[in-house]
């Protein structure tokens, strides 16, 4: 007899649906899986065997076979088990029900039980789009649950589930208040208020988050450039559904979400070490997984010492920060991941750190300065809009109890002021943020006064500065007019938008 079951499967952040059917024959006993399944997926023939004999119930010595259609994209993941385990309980009328409402997930473990899986959420999706119900692990039932207007059922063990689908025992759909977990507003654990001085700095970083402006922060070790990257997302605007929606899908593909809290609210910030490959960065593997630029995505991704990641790591990052996706081919299949996110950069003036420094001394040599500067490609940097150097913070600063700094909630209302204005002005174009305009755009929007104009070829003159340095100018200068609510473009603006070009102005490179 031939079962036919339901599940999903998964290929980057796209979900499809996937017919298991099972068949048993007269033949030597044996188990065969086929589909185009990954090593993990075929393993479950075990799993499945000895679940079902600790369950109480017979495995049939025949011989089954099992087809996961469509047979030409790969299937990855334990989480057909279930579905393979009933169908075969249905072929050897153990089990007799019908299936055809229903997709079936969860991982089986030896004595039976239904263990928690990876990628649920996209998948609870698809399933309310198709309009069918979900039988799950409890492990992941609230992370389902998160997706309304969805009848999701979840079980512990593989008795349950029959339990369930002979009608032995009653569930009732699981329903989570979405409209409560919404409420709940993002809480982060640190704050810009207990940064203290670097003005210059916050200042920047302000203007970087408004406007979605790519930033390279330059100074000795100590001067606090973690410390303010790690502040960044406080003053990110909170997301949108639709980003939150976005983010948790990314999270639970990688199995990086919490059972407890899996709805993912607060903007992402992303610290990969130097060490990092680009396909710990950029995504990849033999199954195809998200790296750390799409988990960054809607957030931060913070590269500290930036001259320590191999060549190769940083020159991936071209394609991303430029198009907002990351395209990862293969022979067989292509598989697309977001990846919008505001990349901050951190790195010392020199090998050693001290170079430049008013207290410590440098002992690096010309030449490994050069060196160490050089290993940032120009086409990487032509994607950093601004650049500043960070200088030590004075003692007095430290020891002060009387000077206060202005907290997040203060900058992120500006913030969210000069996104808001960006959101009015390109509400026709195919953008969202000024770091984004093209030469029309610029050309459009970009409107100066006569004197900073004057200013600007000046600029132009003196640090002979290129085309791709006047655009850069131009859009951080627009941003800065509309922290300002400026309609157009003055010299304070341009000054200060030259002022966070160092890198054109050849102050350390």
């Amino acid at each position: 007899m031939v079962s036919k079951l339901f599940s999903l499967g998964y290929l980057g952040l796209g979900v499809f649906p996937v017919e298991v059917e099972v068949d048993i024959s007269r033949g030597l006993p044996s188990v065969s899986l086929i589909g185009l399944l990954d090593t993990s997926a075929k393993e479950s023939k075990e799993r499945v065997r000895s679940g079902i004999k600790n369950s109480g119930y017979e495995f049939p010595s025949s011989r089954i076979t099992v087809n996961l259609a469509p047979a030409n994209i790969k299937k990855e993941g334990t989480h057909f088990d279930l579905a393979i385990a009933l169908g075969i309980l249905n072929s050897t009328y153990q089990l007799n029900c019908d299936f055809s409402s229903f997709f079936i997930l969860g991982e089986l473990s030896l004595e039976g039980k239904v263990r928690g899986i990876k990628g649920v959420f996209p998948m609870a999706l698809k399933a309310k789009e198709l309009n069918k119900k979900l039988i799950l692990p409890k492990e992941n039932a609230y992370e389902a649950g998160l997706v309304k207007d969805i009848e999701i059922y979840p079980v512990e063990f593989l008795k349950e589930a029959v339990a369930f689908l002979t009608g032995t025992i009653e569930k009732k759909p699981l329903k989570i208040d979405m409209e409560k977990v919404l409420e709940e507003k993002p809480n982060y654990s640190v704050d810009f208020s207990e940064v203290k001085g670097q003005v210059f700095a916050r200042r920047a970083i302000e203007v970087a988050v408004s406007g979605m402006h790519n930033i390279l922060m330059i100074g000795p070790p100590g001067v606090g450039k973690t410390m303010l990257a790690q502040r960044i997302p406080t003053i990110l605007p909170d997301m949108e559904f639709e980003e939150i929606l976005e983010v948790t899908k990314i999270y639970s593909i990688a199995g990086l979400l919490n059972k407890e809290n899996p709805l993912i609210k607060t903007r992402p910030f992303r610290n990969p070490h130097h060490t990092s490959s680009s396909v710990a960065l950029v995504g990849g593997g033999t199954n195809i997984r998200p790296g750390e630029i799409s988990l960054a995505h809607n957030g931060v991704l913070f590269l500290d010492e930036l001259p320590e990641f191999s060549r190769d790591s940083l020159e991936a990052l071209r394609q991303p920060l430029e198009d907002g996706w990351v395209v990862i081919s293969r022979a067989t299949r292509h598989v697309k991941f977001p990846s919008r996110f505001l990349l901050v950069a951190a790195m010392n003036p020199c090998p050693c750190g001290y170079f430049g420094s008013k207290t410590k001394s440098c002992h690096c040599t010309g030449l490994q300065i050069q060196r160490y500067r050089r290993k940032i490609s120009g086409p990487l940097l032509d994607r950093i809009d601004i650049h500043i150097e960070l200088q030590d913070v004075k003692w007095e600063v430290l020891l002060s109890q009387d000077m206060k700094f202005e907290s997040s909630q203060e900058i992120k209302k500006r913030v969210e002021k000069a996104r808001k204005i960006q959101k009015e002005r390109f509400r026709n174009e195919e953008i969202f943020f000024n770091s984004q305009m093209k030469s029309k755009q610029i050309k459009k929007y970009c409107i100066i006064t006569q004197e900073a104009e004057d200013l600007l070829k000046e600029a132009i003159n003196q640090f002979g500065l290129s085309v791709r340095a006047y655009d850069k100018i131009l859009k951080v200068s627009r941003t800065i007019a509309d922290l300002a609510e400026k309609e157009k473009i003055d010299v304070e603006c341009i000054s200060e938008a030259i002022h966070y070009r160092g890198l054109d102005k050849n102050l350390w490179l």
